[in-house]
């Protein structure tokens, strides 16, 4: 297995946006590890400023949209991210849905070593983005997202069920599993359950103690 992934998306969080957007990557930095490899998805509005700081983290987008240069007033162009610094992107997050269609456009757009994490709510919209090829696919259920009980104590068989169902259809595709994710046990388990890395926001975003969280994270690796 690769080096396992931990993404922390910093959304729009207020203390993950602008200038303490940067305060986060550095800390991502402090902590970076050969045990994982960090990645932080930022906003739009931040990449260059975080990818021209980054050295050990990579960067990525939140969103892209499969639409190239030209009249698409206010859609997140993929070359124009890549400019500015984009290492990667999520597509298809709970709180950004789109269809398989505009998930199949954008792979087919993007270069071929540029990674994608596609999320899906449950096995079987993992099991249809799985056919479509991404690099990764990190299974949330939305109703964890956000929540203090990760996925990994509250419905560990949709990781594992998860993991089984897109090696069926697609074994070079890496699965991660997100939704409550905050600790180093969260982690662990993950990775017991078959998964890849975490996919993970609140749990760094909201914390105190940003340095102590993220180096519990890799702790356990």
């Amino acid at each position: 297995m690769a080096s396992p992934l931990i993404v922390v998306n910093f959304k729009t969080y207020a203390s993950a946006s602008g200038i303490e957007a940067s305060h986060l990557l550095q800390a991502m930095e402090r902590a970076s590890s050969d045990r994982a490899t960090f990645v932080a998805c930022v906003s739009a509005f931040d990449l260059s400023t975080c990818s021209s700081q980054a050295t050990n983290v990579d960067v990525w987008s939140q969103h892209l949209d499969p639409v190239g240069l030209g009249g698409f007033t206010g859609w997140l162009e993929p070359t124009t991210a890549i400019a500015h610094g984009a290492q990667g992107s999520i597509i298809n997050h709970a709180e950004h849905k789109v269809n398989l269609d505009k998930v199949a456009a954008l792979l087919a757009m993007l270069p071929e070593e540029f990674p994608v994490c596609a999320c899906a709510a449950d096995v079987d919209e993992a099991r249809a983005l799985a056919a479509l090829g991404p690099t990764f696919i990190a299974v949330e259920p939305p109703q964890l997202i956000g929540g203090d009980i990760s996925v990994t104590s509250a419905d560990p068989s949709i990781v594992s069920d998860t993991v089984a169902a897109v090696r069926e259809v697609n074994p070079d595709v890496r699965v991660l599993c997100g939704a409550g994710v905050k600790n180093g046990a969260d982690v662990a388990k993950a990775i017991e359950l078959g998964a890849e890395g975490v996919l993970l926001a609140s749990g760094v975003t909201k914390a105190q103690d940003v340095d102590a969280v993220l180096a519990d994270l890799v702790a356990s690796l």
